[in-house]
């Protein structure tokens, strides 16, 4: 028993340490070497099928990196090593060769192998890969032991493989979530002032030859737009707040932004504050900038398409709750066309900023009759 014992500890040795990382393919790696000592094989490989035949992954252990190079190209999943996956029953033999299922793949370069244990490793009732183990060392055959604590292993590899998998996922995600995120960080954050600039250098070639004074101030204000623009991706970078934002917060940033807006183009604007936050229920910075984002996007989207001549914000704070209205009196649009929302990135956005933080934005528009956006997200004090 005392035997029993050690082999039992070393695979829980072997399954802590192979837990505390979930790359799968370095929780491959460790399992098949973790088998192959525990079986005392001279060789092992970890096979996880594919959904055409073949293996996504075939891990090995025991062969050098020129052998297994001489070997070419991966096996498929048939003969003994697709019957590990068709069945979860192990199998042991004397002699692998001697099976009427040992066929098909074996090249000239394949290290001969005789005795031979297949352990399937299951997750839920499916096979999700099996552990191949042969030339037991110093013995003709692998035992019943080694079939036991192989198995033991593989119930716990079929839930390391399991959160390696999910954990690649979620990696993977993330990527995808941050790469959508930058997207409408670099929308929201660059297409005004870029707008603003191209508005500035035409306004400035307009004027080079009947008021030179005049293209002049024009280039200074396209100077202004361009180190605003470098401020704000500075802030993107190093994951800040907009600057205004960070040093004023949301009304005074947003006040400052919309009086801007409105003399550059000629515009009527105006910002009203309803309300005050009380000490428990104030705007985290996330929710400060997601609101300032949204605002932002629906004036410049009241410019740029809506040949408006006024826009009214109003900023709203009561118990539990904050928001933000741009009103402008322009063209109009219908929100729920579908040409209008797979075109305007900037629409999407603005929903998605919102809904991150378990609030909403609703969009009151029609042709001829202004726009209004409104954005509302809870506080946590309320």
């Amino acid at each position: 028993m005392a035997d029993v014992g050690e082999a039992l500890s070393a695979v829980a040795e072997a399954v802590l340490g192979i837990a505390g990382d979930l790359s799968i393919d370095v929780v491959l790696e460790r399992l098949v070497h973790a088998a192959r000592d525990l079986a005392g094989a001279r060789y092992a490989a970890l096979g996880v099928p594919d959904d055409d035949q073949g293996f996504a992954r075939f891990i090995t252990a025991g062969m050098s990196g020129a052998e297994i190079e001489a070997m070419g190209p991966l096996p498929r999943t048939h003969g003994l090593l697709g019957a590990m996956l068709a069945d979860p029953t192990p199998y042991r033999t004397a002699d692998v060769r001697t099976d009427p299922r040992f066929r098909g793949w074996w090249p000239p370069a394949h290290p001969v192998m005789r005795s031979f244990l297949g352990v399937p490793i299951v997750f839920r009732g499916d096979v999700i890969g099996a552990f191949y183990l042969t030339d037991k060392v110093g013995e003709p055959v692998f035992t019943m032991a080694d079939e036991e604590l192989v198995g033991v292993l593989a119930a716990h590899a079929a839930v390391l493989m399991e959160h390696a998998r999910l954990y690649e996922q979620s990696r993977e995600l993330s990527v995808l979530d941050e790469r959508n995120r930058l997207a409408r960080e670099l929308h929201d954050a660059m297409t005004q002032t870029l707008f603003s600039l191209r508005l500035s250098m035409e306004t400035a070639a307009a004027l080079v030859d009947s008021d030179a004074e005049g293209a002049a101030a024009e280039l200074d204000t396209g100077r202004a737009l361009i180190d605003a623009a470098f401020g704000e991706l500075r802030a993107l970078i190093l994951e800040l707040r907009p600057p205004a934002l960070e040093a004023d917060g949301l009304v005074a940033a947003l006040r400052k932004h919309i009086e801007v807006v409105g003399r550059a183009h000629g515009l009527t604007v105006s910002i009203t504050v309803v309300g005050e936050p009380d000490g428990a229920n104030l705007l985290e910075p996330d929710q400060e900038r997601a609101l300032f984002r949204i605002a932002q996007e629906a004036v410049s989207n009241a410019v740029r398409h809506a040949a408006a001549t006024t826009i009214a914000t109003i900023v709203g704070f009561e118990p539990g709750m904050a928001s933000l209205a741009v009103t402008d009196d322009g063209v109009g649009f219908d929100p729920a066309a579908r040409a209008v929302r797979s075109r305007r990135l900037g629409l999407t956005s603005m929903r998605e900023r919102a809904q991150a933080l378990g609030g909403e934005v609703t969009i009151r528009s029609g042709p001829g009759r202004g726009t209004t956006v409104r954005a509302e997200v809870p506080l946590a004090g309320g």
